[in-house]
């Protein structure tokens, strides 16, 4: 059973590549995307539109440019993780999972426990919480299971 799986959250560590490593490494058939992860080029996304002397009309623009990529991916994907790291507020992690609850899409988050007070409703929706990329990869070796 071959899976897409599209990979929402933080970007300022390598969880999404530990999740494909281990995917790899147990033989899983799983495809997986994400939001462009290049920071500088993700604010960029909409610049080619035409310049901004405000910086909320620069985020405007990029954040609909983004969303073409964002929603098209999670919609075409079986299953969503969404990260939320420690360091940084991920506003549009939450908004994804909210997105994914209102599809009907089932989506994982993967955060550490001192944020699930934070997390309730997110967490409320997933259909399993992980701590770590290795029960993420348990997850998908699960449904991927003949």
């Amino acid at each position: 059973m071959s899976l897409h799986v599209y990979l929402s959250g933080e970007i300022h560590t390598d969880w999404r590549d530990e999740i494909k490593r281990g995917a790899e490494k147990a033989g899983l058939d799983v495809v997986f995307t994400s939001a462009v992860t290049d920071h500088d080029a993700s604010d960029a996304a909409g610049d080619h539109l035409g310049a901004e002397s405000d910086s909320f009309w620069r985020d405007h623009k990029s954040s609909k440019v983004n969303a073409i990529r964002t929603r098209t991916l999670i919609e075409q994907s079986d299953l969503v993780v969404v990260r939320f790291g420690d360091k940084y507020k991920q506003w549009n992690a939450a908004y994804d999972a909210g997105y994914c609850a209102a599809l009907g899409k089932p989506y994982v988050t993967l955060h550490a426990d001192d944020i699930v007070h934070p997390l309730k409703e997110v967490d409320g929706s997933a259909m399993a919480w992980a701590q770590t990329t290795d029960q993420v990869v348990e997850i998908l070796a699960y449904v991927t299971r003949s």
